[in-house]
């Protein structure tokens, strides 16, 4: 009920508002990118004389380094990627860091209009985006909450689009030291972003 809700409230506000509506949609979540990351079904897909037997593929884990990376986006780019040191836990106090010190700054810098007009942030209900102080410093910036159902991965952005896109530059290759597991993912958010993101928000609409 709730994702039926919030869906087609978001429809008709996108109904009203059309293009403005989502080019003051902000994304962001976390994700973990791996040292190794098997290739999925499609990419390692090949080929095969009819009547062939099917290839045997062994089961195969994630490497075990890895590192978290918070990554924010709009309409017209990536605005932040931002690498979370070793060791750090993301709670309600990093990730308001998080907001204060590096998103703001980004937004100011490369979007100074949406600051204006009323950014609309898009992230799920992890407990660290629910914290009071993140709650809090959001309502004193006057950044509206979109609301996002729980358990809705389908409805976000970021895990439909933006991870996706930028772990598949990554699937299948071998990293040997969180520094190159860190510039690869860099590596990747650019080429992703120079490909074009506006479909990832507008995606929103049809999913």
């Amino acid at each position: 009920m709730q994702r039926t809700v919030a869906s087609s409230s978001h429809l008709r506000r996108f109904h009203r508002e059309g293009e403005d509506f989502l080019s003051r949609i902000v994304a962001g979540d976390e994700t973990w990118v791996y040292s190794w990351d098997p290739e999925t079904k499609a990419q390692s897909a090949e080929w095969l004389p009819a009547h062939s037997p099917r290839p045997q593929k062994a089961i195969r884990k994630q490497g075990a380094m890895k590192i978290m990376h918070v990554m924010f986006f709009d309409s017209q780019g990536i605005l932040l990627n931002w690498a979370v040191p070793q060791g750090t836990t993301v709670n309600g106090d990093y990730y308001k860091w998080i907001l204060q010190e590096k998103l703001r700054p980004a937004i100011r810098k490369k979007r100074p209009d949406l600051l204006e007009s009323g950014m609309i942030l898009l992230h799920d209900n992890a407990p660290a985006h629910r914290k009071h102080n993140v709650v809090e410093l959001l309502s004193k910036w006057g950044w509206e909450v979109l609301q996002h159902p729980a358990y809705s991965p389908d409805l976000s952005p970021c895990d439909f689009f933006l991870f996706p896109s930028v772990k598949k530059h990554l699937r299948g290759i071998r990293f040997d030291s969180v520094e190159h597991i860190e510039a690869a993912c860099n590596q990747a958010v650019r080429q992703t972003d120079a490909s074009g993101v506006s479909s990832g928000i507008r995606g929103l609409v049809n999913h």
